[in-house]
């Protein structure tokens, strides 16, 4: 978090953070206002162009180019007009600075079988790299999983997102898969706590 102040004035999903000279320069003199709220239905367009710069963004030295040139927005906002409509057990979430989608969120019961019936999943969780290190995550994070036992897959070799969720709790179990992520393998570890 940065040193700065933070107030939940504007409501329950509601962050004013204003950032530190000395850690978050990008955000010296300026304050920048998060709402987290659910998904809507009109989201999709929104999503799905934040999530294809989300993937540029973490993905590039994971990916090669040509994989990630076969990311097209109106395909993930296809994807995300499905996502709106899954029931309550799916919990989807958006940040959202100015009226403008910064990061998403989700999580669900997850489908690994040697997990204890109930067990959720962090499935999802994108955040801009502009707004990274604002708290913006950590309220999309905490709107979707409850304190307690969960899980996550994360890419082996994204070490911001293994400090943000140890700094949540989790930590590697020793289980590992590779996903076929746009033609192209992606080694990924499950965390939990």
């Amino acid at each position: 978090m940065p040193d700065g102040p933070v107030s939940h004035e504007a409501g329950p999903f509601c962050v004013e953070i204003t950032g530190s000279k000395r850690r978050y320069s990008r955000y010296m003199n300026t304050t920048v206002v998060v709402d987290v709220r659910p998904v809507e239905e009109t989201d999709a367009d929104s999503l799905g162009r934040v999530h294809a710069a989300c993937w540029h963004e973490t993905y590039d030295h994971l990916l090669t180019a040509a994989a990630l040139s076969k990311l097209r927005p109106e395909r993930l906002a296809a994807m995300w007009h499905g996502i709106t409509a899954r029931g309550a057990q799916y919990r989807q979430v958006v940040a959202l600075v100015d009226g403008e989608i910064i990061g998403f969120a989700g999580s669900a019961p997850t489908h690994d079988e040697d997990q204890p019936a109930g067990t959720r999943e962090l499935t999802v969780m994108y955040l801009l790299k502009a707004y990274q290190g604002t708290g913006a995550g950590q309220r999309m994070f905490d709107a979707v999983v409850e304190p307690g036992h969960s899980i996550l897959w994360v890419a082996a070799d994204n070490p911001r997102a293994h400090a943000f969720y140890a700094r949540n709790g989790y930590a590697p179990d020793g289980h590992e898969k590779v996903e076929e992520v746009l033609g192209e393998q992606l080694h990924e570890v499950r965390l939990v706590r």
